[in-house]
């Protein structure tokens, strides 16, 4: 597994494709957050993150599915994939290894970020004035939804060998998964239920953990949803003919 997750990495950082995504996430999060008036901090004239906490899923949401859309759609093309499976490794940890290297170049991505929470905290009046338990769960809750978008990224990637369908599936279930439950539960038609419609979907636990509160419960729920993908991957490997 490690050693699919140094390759992975090593991929990334010798091509161009760890510095992309990460200049496009910041350069979104950073205008957003710091340029266009409707969003930036300094008219806002309140310290807080919420702007960067907003866009940045958003960001994630097609993001991610671009970094995990080759890693088994490029490896069915070229072939490659048939010298890795006969490794003495086992597809759970072939598919662990690429999906902790997607996982932690997202998680790249998201450091140079805290520069944005020395600032605010800096700017508030009095200095220091920033919810900072409120940021921290942010930040985790982050890390979390990245874990997910990348594990359905790769159970994209893993059903065809055409990055470009790969990668369309995996924005529509990321989509899905962080807005269409919310959608579907304000339709005025479930009554009661839509909290629980609701509680299906991503954002209902990213909201929570936003606030600083570390529930178990919303935790379970990120680390639940992301081993269901790994393991769809998983049976799809399986079931695979390649």
């Amino acid at each position: 597994m490690f050693a699919i997750l140094r390759k992975e990495i090593n991929s990334f950082l010798n091509s161009m494709i760890a510095y992309i995504v990460i200049g496009v996430f910041l350069l979104t999060t950073g205008l957003f957050m710091w340029v266009f008036p409707d969003s930036s901090v300094l008219d806002y004239g309140y310290a807080d993150m919420l702007t960067l906490f907003n866009i940045a899923p958003w960001v994630f949401l097609f993001l991610i599915p671009a970094i995990t859309m080759r890693t088994f759609a490029e490896e069915r093309k070229s072939g490659t994939i048939e010298l890795l499976l006969t490794k003495p490794i086992t597809d759970l940890e072939l598919i662990t290894g690429k999906f902790l290297a997607c996982l932690c170049l997202a998680v790249l991505a998201l450091l140079p970020t805290l520069i944005y929470y020395y600032s605010v905290y800096t700017l508030g009046s009095p200095a220091g004035n920033l919810d900072s338990a409120a940021v921290a769960g942010s930040y985790l809750g982050m890390v979390f939804l990245a874990g997910i978008f990348t594990a359905i990224g790769i159970f994209a990637s893993a059903l065809t060998e055409n990055q470009i369908v790969a990668f369309i599936i995996a924005v529509f279930f990321c989509f899905l998964l962080y807005s269409g439950f919310d959608s579907l539960a304000a339709i005025d038609v479930w009554g009661t239920a839509s909290y629980v419609i609701s509680q299906l979907g991503v954002s209902f636990h990213y909201s929570a953990l936003s606030k600083g509160l570390i529930d178990s419960r919303d935790v379970l729920y990120f680390v639940s949803v992301a081993v269901l993908f790994l393991l769809a991957t998983k049976l799809v490997m399986e079931s695979r003919k390649w």
